[in-house]
């Protein structure tokens, strides 16, 4: 009876577990094949490359001490592809920590990731030249490498990567100029290279760019005479760039657009004074003539909650128009302006829609309040150094704009005010 209960026993057995080698396809294919096979020598040169600052433990998971570790399981950072052979994205250091994350270089090996199509890295004090083998990457879509303190120039190999979608190498200490053929890569979508060392003019773009960061740099020249019209967030600040901004015209997707502290000169193109464009910051360049005339078509702006236009500390001449009645932050301050406000203004205020006026030192002759019907609270109006004295206090006004109420009035009869 013994014999028959064994030998039932060991027939169960036999055909209820399976080889070792008929095992092995039941598992999921990420268990059967370990991604380093391929990828495991770029992952070690990467840990070797790169160290946790104090607070940050991301390289706490990457053990290569296994036998045959498996990073798609295990290590930090990695998505690999289905098939578990390759890493797909590499997110490096933990973007949640308020301290920098991770020390040391980028490694040339990483050029070897060649599935790779997302290559991030946290904020922290990684230095060192970018590698030009990153070039190499073709599939890949993603560059993000911000806040840390990269050096050299920007490698003109990353201009073959024909499939970026976005580059980000802001808040580094990159120098040289923007490499010839980057800004127009086919499917760029992204550009960010602000707060770096770059010098020289701007490229020609990419025909689908939907967002240009290049403050902060020391970038001079004109802006392109072609941008594309797909084009929503552009800025340029704190430059040295110069001339005209006529090419800014055709652009009607634009919703912010921040130009400040260049040397840009000439008229300002009427199509920018429009309610879908939500942030215009043209302050401290060489902008001259005046602010569009109020046609029927600039009547119907109805600007929106969180809109500010910037045009302060430049050359601007003629009276105040009322294309701008209804800008939530307005800054007119610091121009040659005449004339009275408009009564667009004081209703915009009244009613909230504007929060903050700022028009001290211009040439202005009035400002038509009742004095019945006060500005509400919430309004913060300075009007000081204009050929009239002020109907309403100082509390608004910055340091900058001093404690003087009122122009000299020889310098109003210059610019055909008449002082009050």
């Amino acid at each position: 009876m013994a014999h028959h209960f064994l030998t039932l026993l060991l027939l169960l057995l036999l055909f209820t577990t399976p080889p070792p080698s008929l095992a092995r396809l039941f598992l999921p294919s990420h268990l059967r094949r370990h991604p380093h096979f391929h990828d495991l020598p770029a992952l070690r040169s990467l840990k070797d490359s790169l160290t946790d600052l104090p607070g940050s433990s991301f390289f706490s998971t990457w053990d290569f001490s296994l036998p045959s570790p498996n990073p798609c399981l295990s290590f930090s950072g990695l998505t690999c592809s289905p098939d578990g052979l390759h890493v797909t994205i590499l997110s490096l250091g933990d973007s949640s920590l308020v301290r920098p994350a991770l020390a040391g270089f980028l490694p040339e090996s990483l050029s070897s990731l060649s599935s790779l199509t997302q290559l991030l890295l946290s904020p922290g004090i990684v230095t060192g030249p970018i590698p030009p083998q990153l070039g190499l990457l073709r599939h890949l879509r993603v560059l993000s490498l911000p806040r840390n303190r990269l050096t050299g120039p920007i490698p003109p190999s990353l201009a073959s990567l024909r499939y970026l979608h976005t580059l980000d190498l802001s808040y580094n200490q990159l120098s040289g100029v923007v490499p010839a053929h980057l800004p127009s890569l086919p499917s760029l979508k992204v550009l960010v290279l602000s707060n770096n060392l770059l010098s020289g003019h701007l490229p020609p773009v990419s025909s689908h760019l939907l967002h240009l960061d290049l403050s902060r740099n020391h970038l001079s020249g004109p802006i392109p005479s072609y941008l594309p019209p797909s084009l929503r967030y552009l800025s340029l600040s704190r430059n040295l760039m110069w001339g005209p901004i006529n090419s800014l015209s055709p652009l009607p997707e634009l919703a912010y657009l921040d130009l400040s502290m260049n040397l840009f000169s000439g008229p300002v193109p009427p199509s920018l004074f429009r309610a879908s464009l939500l942030s215009m910051h043209l302050q401290f360049n060489h902008f001259s003539g005046g602010v569009p005339a109020p046609v029927d078509r600039f009547d119907a702006i109805s600007y929106g909650p969180g809109s500010v236009v910037d045009l302060s500390h430049n050359s601007l001449t003629g009276e105040l128009t009322a294309v701008l009645a209804g800008v939530e932050s307005l800054f007119l301050n610091n121009n040659h302006l005449t004339g009275p406000v408009p009564a667009e203004y004081i209703d915009s205020l009244k009613e909230g829609r504007t929060r903050t006026l700022l028009l001290q030192h211009n040439y202005l002759t009035g400002f038509p309040l009742d004095k019945g019907n006060p500005l509400p609270d919430t309004a913060a109006v300075c009007l000081l150094y204009n050929c009239m004295v002020p109907p309403i206090g100082l509390e608004a006004c910055p340091a900058s704009a001093g404690s003087q109420l009122s122009r000299p009035s020889s310098q109003c009869r210059v610019f055909g005010g008449r002082g009050r």
